[in-house]
C-alpha cells in the first residue's frame, strides 16, 4: 500500500528532471555548443531549446567583445626601458561558414585552451618587435601607428583560433624615474626659451611703439612752434603797423615794442613765484630805451659785429 502511494511520486519528479534536463535556454549575444556522448554535435542559438537528457550536454559561449588590459616592458632603440599599457577588445569570431567545423564558434571551444593567455603572448611578441626599432621620441609620436601595427599582427593569428580582435590601444607610456625627470627639465628649458623670445621680442615692440610715439609727438610738437613763431611774428609785424599809424617813427616804433616786450618778460618772472633776476634801476626810464637803441644802431654801423 506504500508504495503504491509512493510510486507516482517518483514517476512524477522523474517525468519534471526529465524536462528540466531537456530544456535549455541560450541568452542573448551568447550559444551553446551541444556535445552528444562527448563529441561535438550542434551550435544552439539564442532562445528555447530542447537536448537529449543524458545524451546530450550544452556548454555556454559569449558572443560579447571582451575588454583585457595588459602591461608590458620593451627596450627602445635608445636603450630606454619603457612600460606599456595595452588594452585590448577581442571577441568570438562571427564571420559565416559553410563548415561549422571552420566557424570562430567551433575553433574558440575546442582549439584553443587559454586564450587570454595565447593574446598575451602574442601581443608581447608583437610589441617587442616594434618598439625597439624605434627611439623614444618615436613612441610617443607613433603611438597610435604602433598598436595599430601589433593589433593587425595579432589578429592574423587569432583568427585561427576562432578570435577576432576588434581594438588595441596603447593607452600609457611609463618612463623610469631619471627619465622622466630628464625630460621633464628639457621641456622647461625648451619652455623657458619660448617664454624669454616671446618677452624679448614684446619689449621690442613696445620700444619701437614708444619710439614712434616720441617721434610723432616731437614732430607735433616742433610743428606748434613753428605755427607758434609765425603767429608772433605776424603779431608783431601788426603792432609795429599799428604803432607806426599812430605817428611814431619808425626807430620810436621799435623802442616802444622792445620795451614792452622786456615789460612782459618781467611779468613772467613773476608769475613763477620767487626767482632771482638782476636788472638796472633805471629800467623803466627812457635812458635804457634810448641805450638799446644806441647799441642796435652802433650793431647796424659795425656790420653786425659789435
Amino acid at each position: 500500500m506504500v508504495f503504491d502511494r509512493i510510486l507516482p511520486i517518483v514517476l512524477l519528479v522523474v517525468v519534471v528532471a526529465v524536462v528540466c534536463a531537456s530544456v535549455v535556454v541560450v541568452r542573448q549575444q551568447h550559444v551553446a555548443v551541444v556535445e552528444r556522448f562527448g563529441r561535438f554535435n550542434r551550435v544552439l542559438r539564442p532562445g528555447l531549446n530542447l537536448l537529449i537528457p543524458v545524451v546530450e550536454a550544452a556548454h555556454d559561449v559569449s558572443l560579447m567583445t571582451q575588454d583585457l588590459h595588459l602591461d608590458y616592458d620593451a627596450k627602445t632603440k635608445d636603450n630606454v626601458t619603457i612600460g606599456l599599457e595595452v588594452a585590448i577588445q577581442y571577441r568570438v569570431d562571427q564571420e559565416p561558414c559553410a563548415d561549422i567545423r571552420e566557424s570562430g564558434i567551433y575553433k574558440s571551444v575546442y582549439t584553443l585552451a587559454d586564450p587570454v593567455g595565447q593574446i598575451k603572448d602574442y601581443f608581447a611578441d608583437a610589441l617587442r618587435s616594434q618598439i625597439p626599432t624605434r627611439d623614444l621620441e618615436t613612441v610617443f609620436s607613433e603611438k597610435d601607428a604602433i598598436a595599430s601595427a601589433i593589433g593587425e599582427d595579432v589578429k592574423e593569428k587569432m583568427v585561427g583560433y576562432g578570435y577576432a580582435i576588434v581594438t588595441t590601444l596603447i593607452t600609457s607610456i611609463k618612463l623610469p624615474a631619471d627619465v622622466q625627470a630628464s625630460m621633464n627639465r628639457i621641456i622647461t628649458t625648451a619652455n623657458d626659451r619660448v617664454s624669454a623670445t616671446n618677452e624679448a621680442e614684446a619689449a621690442k615692440a613696445r620700444s619701437v611703439i614708444a619710439a614712434q610715439a616720441d617721434a610723432e609727438s616731437m614732430k607735433i610738437q616742433g610743428e606748434g612752434i613753428a605755427q607758434q613763431r609765425i603767429a608772433i611774428a605776424e603779431g608783431l609785424a601788426r603792432s609795429l603797423s599799428t604803432i607806426q599809424e599812430s605817428g611814431l617813427s619808425s626807430n620810436e616804433a621799435n623802442m616802444l615794442l622792445m620795451f614792452t616786450q622786456r615789460l612782459g618778460m618781467l611779468e613772467k618772472f613773476a608769475e613763477k613765484g620767487s626767482s632771482t633776476l638782476l636788472i638796472p634801476e633805471d629800467l623803466g626810464s627812457t635812458d635804457v630805451m634810448a641805450q638799446v637803441m644806441a647799441a642796435i644802431e652802433a650793431e647796424r654801423r659795425d656790420g653786425g659785429k659789435a
